[in-house]
């Protein structure tokens, strides 16, 4: 017997606003979740991603190469580089590598916020999308990228709903203490939230979300309390855009 596939909101009961938002179903609203994670974290801060030490942000709009660590072995893998472009609108571009492993994108960024493997074929290597000798983003285990930052496009104010942390590690008596930062346009990082964390997991639901204006830059930074810690650190975060203007 056939049937057709229908919303709840459709005929005429509520359904949940987070639900619909997912859907696409509410006109100037986007969600996003966003996580990252760091393996070795020591008593010198780094950025939760996998690519060590603190992330370097574009000055400008970049032409970005696509290589993968394996070379010609990972000849016809498809990659996804999802980003903004240099009036930070959002964009995205998909490459296949050639023969020699590598691929070379169209299109400008002036942010990478995601990575991943886009074809049916994994790659051998890691992936790294880089300009000018600066690694902006990392594709590795998993096949997509496990960086803890975003920057919120043009037109979208974003808010923030969600955070999640964990620490673990098997030395004694180490902790981590890990920071939401976030940095305005033309403006400086500024911690928006910070965890002290031994070992487990923490979970902050905001029963307000935090508003983040467009064009913020945001980034979980980690650092561990003594040297040969070895922190392995993830994070995540939720955020909501509101298209800033036109019919919703």
């Amino acid at each position: 017997m056939a049937y057709e596939i229908r919303s709840i909101t459709q005929v005429g009961t509520s359904e949940p606003f987070e639900l619909q938002v997912a859907r696409g179903q509410i006109p100037g609203h986007k969600s996003v979740f966003k996580f990252g994670l760091n393996p070795s974290v020591q008593n010198v801060e780094e950025t939760v991603w996998e690519g060590g030490g603190l992330y370097v942000y574009p000055a400008s709009a970049l032409i970005m190469t696509v290589t993968s660590a394996s070379g010609a072995t990972d000849n016809g893998v498809v990659i996804t580089i999802s980003g903004l472009d240099a009036d930070y609108n959002e964009q995205s571009e998909t490459v296949t590598l050639a023969g020699s492993g590598a691929a070379t994108t169209t299109k400008s960024f002036l942010r990478v916020n995601r990575g991943f493997v886009a074809g049916s074929q994994e790659p051998d290597g890691g992936i790294s999308v880089v300009s000018g000798g600066v690694t902006y983003a990392y594709v590795g285990e998993g096949n997509q990228t496990l960086m803890a930052g975003w920057t919120v496009p043009a037109g979208y104010d974003g808010y923030l709903t969600q955070l999640d942390v964990t620490v673990l590690t098997e030395q004694n008596n180490k902790f981590g203490n890990i920071r939401l930062i976030t940095r305005e346009l033309g403006g400086v990082f500024r911690t928006q939230e910070s965890f002290s964390v031994e070992g487990g997991a923490v979970a902050l639901p905001y029963s307000i979300p935090v508003r983040i204006p467009e064009k913020t830059d945001i980034e979980y930074r980690a650092v561990a309390s003594g040297a040969n810690a070895d922190l392995r650190v993830s994070a995540a975060f939720e955020i909501l855009y509101i298209q800033k203007a036109g019919p919703l």
